[in-house]
């Protein structure tokens, strides 16, 4: 099958010369054949992700084109005149598949606007809502390394795609060949179905950022930040220039967008490694808090000058702070509404719970994806009750505290951020000393996130079947260890809640001690991930974590390699 594939390809891929150059190459390698063809990129509630290259199984013009066929075929099921906003961010072809979905739009008559330069993934966010759209692309890999790029698709309530809407669009995804819809224009902005977006739009974002803001800059903080090569670039120095901060420093080596990421390979804020060129700027600067932000700038990672040193603060721990900081505020300025509600996903730290017990919040779970997050604030919507949510948060540093987009917003968090880094520094004390803090008074949980990767098919069916496993199996014990609890996220809850949960595949083991461990396969990413989380009352809960760590990733490697020599 990989071969015929290729062969239609190598025959009809005459468009793109690059493309077929590399069709070319791997003429005499059935194994890179076999990778790139023996399926094509899946369409789902993310849209596609994949490494840049040839073939149906890469990020390409022909899948760009192909999937924004499937959405314009969605869109006209729907009847009505349509309208979309595209973004795009740095990375390699970005806005020439922006372009690209652009033209394929208005091959259906449907209205494309579009952003001229690059703009963050929350601003699209913003965007499809302000401007009565019935869906959003944003060209981005997030924070994935320079070879991937991606396409999101956001529906008309400015989140990511429902997965009833990413099944309608697959569905005509099925009957339709990638290499007979590429389209293209001289120049995106000269024809009556695509126009570019009026600035307006950006200045209104910026109003509702600072909207939320809860307590004034602190006239002493310092600030290092990084865009990574991003798209945050603008928009964050924009909006904390704006709210008062004058002594911000930019990462000079990674100011500048460029998606070859030459000084940070993997642009994930999440990573203590994507702040090694940030550290020099502030340790040279003295600089109290270093932020960085990915690429499409939805997400921000943290550290904080400590008594002399630099600390990392992982996400669950700044969702905690910022969860505690706003609950704080509100309560204190009068704001908090009646009966307010905060959403996590179901692998952001418990401790949340306790601190919404604290302030009397309603905390929902929610599964994985900030876009289940979105749902729930668009259902608070339905009911009337929008105003209830106070803050949305995910350990893989996404945040949001508002209701103006449905999706994470690092501009926002980072706003936040250094105002709560100002409040803690008026009384002396650091973001660390903060979490410190919320430990002694909760509990200390520290979580840790393994991931497996195992790309290609075989890796595929490893994690498959390792998962199946997982399911069926009647599991007693766990890296030596007794279960108390198998929960299956496939099974549909009995009660029907504002917080339903749509069935996943994601299995939870809470074990003797508390522990739990999360297995979930990777949505856009070819892994295996496996979410830990340890809650003691003393600090030890860190030298445990990493015993455990240890025994789970050991365990788990038998089970993908026995599912691997199943195959």
């Amino acid at each position: 099958m990989e071969n015929q594939a290729y062969l239609h390809w190598l025959s009809e891929a005459l468009d793109d010369e690059k493309i077929l150059q590399e069709l070319h190459d791997m003429k005499d390698d059935p194994e890179a054949i076999s990778e790139c063809f023996f399926q094509r990129l899946a369409f789902g509630t993310g849209g596609l992700r994949g490494k840049l290259g040839a073939g149906t199984n890469r990020m390409n013009l022909y899948m760009v084109c192909w999937a924004a066929t499937g959405l314009a075929e969605y869109l006209m099921e729907q009847g009505g005149s349509k309208q979309v906003v595209i973004a795009y961010d740095c990375r390699h072809r970005s806005k020439e598949f922006a372009e690209a979905a652009a033209s394929t739009l208005e091959k259906y008559q449907i209205k494309a606007l579009i952003f001229d330069r690059l703009m963050p993934t929350p601003m699209l966010s913003y965007a499809v809502r302000r401007l009565s759209c019935q869906a959003g692309i944003v060209i981005t890999a997030s924070h994935n390394p320079a070879d991937y790029n991606g396409f999101k698709v956001y529906g008309l309530d400015g989140g990511q795609i429902t997965e009833a809407a990413a099944s309608a669009i697959s569905r005509y995804l099925v009957a339709i060949d990638p290499l007979k819809t590429l389209a293209r224009t001289e120049e995106a902005n000269k024809t009556q179905y695509i126009e570019i977006i009026p600035e307006w739009v950006e200045e209104e974002y910026y109003h509702e950022v600072l909207n939320e803001r809860l307590s004034p800059p602190g006239e002493n903080l310092s600030i290092v930040y990084s865009p990574l090569y991003g798209t945050g670039q603008i928009p964050t120095h924009h909006i904390l220039n704006r709210a008062g901060y004058a002594n911000v420093a930019f990462v000079p080596t990674q100011k500048s967008p460029n998606g070859d990421f030459p000084t940070c390979p993997i642009p994930n804020p999440e990573l203590p490694e994507a702040f090694s060129e940030a550290l020099k700027v502030g340790k040279a600067c003295g600089a109290d808090l270093l932020l960085a932000t990915d690429p499409d700038c939805d997400r921000i990672g943290v550290m904080v000058c400590h008594q002399g040193a630099y600390r990392s603060l992982s996400g669950n721990e700044i969702g905690l702070l910022l969860f505690d900081y706003i609950c704080r505020n509100r309560q204190a300025n009068g704001s908090m509404p009646s009966h307010p509600a905060a959403v996590k996903t179901i692998v952001t730290s418990e401790l949340a719970g306790r601190i919404a017990e604290k302030y009397q919040v309603e905390l929902i779970d929610v599964l994985t994806g900030f876009k289940y997050i979105g749902e729930i604030i668009g259902k608070l919507e339905q009911a009337g009750a929008k105003q209830r949510f106070i803050f949305g948060f995910e350990e893989s540093c996404g945040y949001l505290s508002g209701t103006y987009v449905r999706d994470k917003d690092a501009v926002n968090a980072c706003l936040l951020i250094c105002d709560m880094a100002s409040e803690y520094q008026h009384q002396g004390l650091t973001l660390f000393d903060g979490m410190q803090a919320l430990y002694l008074e909760h509990g200390f949980t520290v979580s840790r996130l393994l991931s497996k990767e195992l790309a290609g098919e075989a890796g595929k069916y490893a994690i498959q079947r390792t998962m199946q496993y997982l399911r069926s199996e009647p599991i007693t014990h766990f890296i030596g260890k007794r279960v108390l609890q198998k929960k299956d996220y496939l099974t549909p809850a009995q009660e029907k809640t504002i917080s339903d949960m749509p069935p996943a595949d994601v299995i939870k083991f809470t074990l003797e001690d508390q522990t739990t461990l999360i297995f979930r396969p990777s949505g856009t990413e070819p892994k295996l991930k496996i979410y830990i989380s340890v809650t003691q009352w003393d600090a030890t809960a860190d030298e445990k974590i990493e015993k455990i760590c240890r025994s789970v990733l050991a365990e788990t490697e038998k089970l993908l390699g026995k599912a691997a020599n199943e195959r």
